[in-house]
């Protein structure tokens, strides 16, 4: 099974909590057992899981990521004046795997995943695979 979602981003850079649309599909799939893959379909815009008790974790992430990957850096060359966001979802990752159990994602006590956009606002999409154990 496979569902393109659809997201808007609201900020430059934010770290959208995706946890209860993922396990909401699930459930409507009936799937008990298996895995998922998260991905997002661009170059400037990743999937994590981290942690999703303190928002605080997420405004340290995206500082430090913007510390390490300064928006305008003398150097870059890209035309699109985006590299740091190219260099963000290199680091984050544009994908992650999964477990299903027990029709819910295995996920530790404060982790969740993550819509990262580096270069926004605007509208995203990032596709889903569920494929269910035999």
């Amino acid at each position: 099974m496979q569902k393109t979602f659809q997201i808007k981003t609201t900020r430059h850079s934010d770290m959208v909590d995706i946890t209860s649309k993922l396990e909401e599909w699930i459930y409507e799939s009936g799937v008990e057992e298996g895995i998922l893959v998260v991905t997002s379909m661009h170059t400037t815009a990743g999937i994590t899981v981290n942690e999703n008790a303190d928002p605080d974790v997420k405004t340290d992430m995206l500082r430090r990521l913007d510390e390490i990957y300064p928006w305008n850096h003398v150097k870059d060359l890209h035309a699109e004046g985006n590299t740091a966001a190219h260099l963000k979802t290199s680091t984050v990752g544009h994908a992650q795997t999964l477990i299903v159990s027990e029709g819910k994602l295995l996920l530790g006590t404060w982790q969740g995943v993550y819509f990262c956009e580096f270069d926004g606002p605007r509208d995203r999409n990032y596709q889903v695979k569920l494929i269910a154990a035999e």
